[in-house]
């Protein structure tokens, strides 16, 4: 785009149609939507003020030709705005955090069926990120608290400041944390977690949009995609009070081998739930409530 005779003045339309053009010529899909959607964030337009105004100068024109060619690179959309939509909220993105994903939202569904809207609720985010989930689960339920661990420094900072943006900064505590080290035992009623889950020699062959702009730490699985699973499943019965639930993201291939550590680890009711395009994204399973089970055999036994 640069170097195209676009000048300092150049109106909205002739802009827009340079980056349009620039984005086709790279294959980017919908490229329309996309040179719109820089230029409408850069400059901070809608749609309908292009389309009222489009011989108005583009303020921002040297800044939005660097983003297209970002764009035009591969760059992902929210690398280059810092910003991605998640269950309707916006999210500041950094470089040591994970892209929020649409897939993720599932996780987020079934987490928010087991909580109650007039109770109060501890929930942990194991490996917070932007602070998506956590945040999420918050906004929809206002009697919740939480807490979101990472043990990236500058993914907390990030998502300190989601936390802050959106008002919630008062019901959740972000702590630097080894996994689930930094929770009192049977302290949390519900821990969520889309933990790394990639395996070790695929993350070369992933989408390049991935591979080179997701943090690898938020990617290794490890060997078999399953050391985070491992970690945290075998410590969360400590941290669950009776009865609380985990809720995990899965990789589509591990609708049976997560399951399986749950049911080793003694959970119950485990289930498996499927995204949008019908494969396995989230699984659940709940600590047994045993004060529940020793009130239940007290009964018996009086009946008997």
């Amino acid at each position: 785009m640069r170097g195209s005779g676009v000048s300092p003045d150049t109106a909205r339309q002739t802009a827009l149609r340079a980056a349009v053009a620039q984005l086709q010529a790279a294959d980017i899909p919908s490229p329309l939507w996309e040179a719109r959607h820089l230029l409408c964030d850069l400059e901070g337009i809608t749609p309908t003020d292009i389309i009222a105004y489009p011989d108005l100068p583009v303020h921002h024109i040297t800044q939005y030709q660097d983003w297209v060619a970002l764009r035009a690179s591969g760059v992902p959309m929210s690398r280059i705005t810092g910003r991605r939509n998640f269950w309707g909220l916006e999210f500041h993105v950094t470089p040591a955090t994970l892209d929020p994903r649409m897939d993720s939202e599932v996780l987020v569904k079934e987490a928010l069926a087991l909580i109650p809207t007039d109770q109060t609720c501890d929930i942990a985010d194991i490996g917070t990120g932007t602070g998506c989930l956590i945040l999420a689960l918050l906004h929809d339920r206002p009697l919740a608290t939480g807490t979101g661990l990472d043990i990236s420094i500058e993914a907390l900072k990030t998502a300190q400041s989601n936390a802050d943006a959106l008002g919630l900064s008062g019901r959740v505590r972000l702590v630097e944390s080894d996994w689930l080290s930094a929770l009192q035992p049977q302290s949390i009623d519900i821990l969520v977690s889309n933990p790394p889950y990639i395996v070790q020699g695929e993350i070369q062959h992933l989408d390049p949009a991935v591979r080179d702009h997701d943090p690898i730490l938020a990617l290794d699985g490890g060997t078999d995609g399953l050391d985070a699973y491992r970690a945290i499943i075998e410590t969360a019965p400590k941290v669950l009070r009776p009865g609380g639930w985990i809720a995990l993201e899965i990789g589509w291939d591990q609708g049976q081998t997560v399951p399986n550590l749950l049911n080793k680890a003694g959970f119950l009711r485990i289930s498996c739930h499927q995204d949008t395009a019908g494969r396995d994204r989230v699984v659940l399973g709940q600590k047994p409530d045993t004060t529940a089970l020793k009130k239940t055999l007290g009964k018996d036994r009086a009946k008997g």
